[in-house]
């Protein structure tokens, strides 16, 4: 293999994590060796796979599934804005934001505040 074709190939795991989709490269190797990645639509169950630039990568995330096109591979695990120039996000947009979880109960029926506590302090105090 050649020197340049050496070099525009990355492990998948070492991909997922460069590209801040894992937080840590152990956890990127367990979300591909679980099953939750796919390249180019084929199940990928080894974090050594090989990805390159053109690559599509599929991730089933806990509560979306991003699609993302493999740009560049990554040199190091920067910052936020040098890790989106690894990738091209092509997932639907109403499945980047999850919708954000509703109160269970109805305001006011939690615990008393500070404020309601001394008041009922004064009310016990004065019978």
């Amino acid at each position: 293999m050649s020197e340049p074709a050496a070099k525009s190939r990355q492990r998948l795991d070492k991909w997922l994590w460069f590209a801040r989709v894992a937080k840590t490269r152990t956890l990127a190797a367990g979300l591909v060796s679980d099953g939750f990645v796919r390249v180019n639509g084929t199940r990928c169950n080894v974090p050594h796979k090989p990805v390159a630039e053109g690559d599509v990568v599929t991730i089933a995330l806990e509560r979306a599934v991003r699609i993302l096109r493999v740009l560049a591979p990554g040199a190091r695990r920067g910052p936020f804005e040098e890790a989106r120039l690894l990738y091209d996000d092509l997932s639907p947009p109403d499945e980047l934001a999850p919708e954000p979880l509703q109160a269970a109960r109805d305001a006011g029926s939690g615990r008393p505040t500070k404020k309601q506590r001394r008041d009922l302090s004064r009310l016990e105090s004065d019978n």
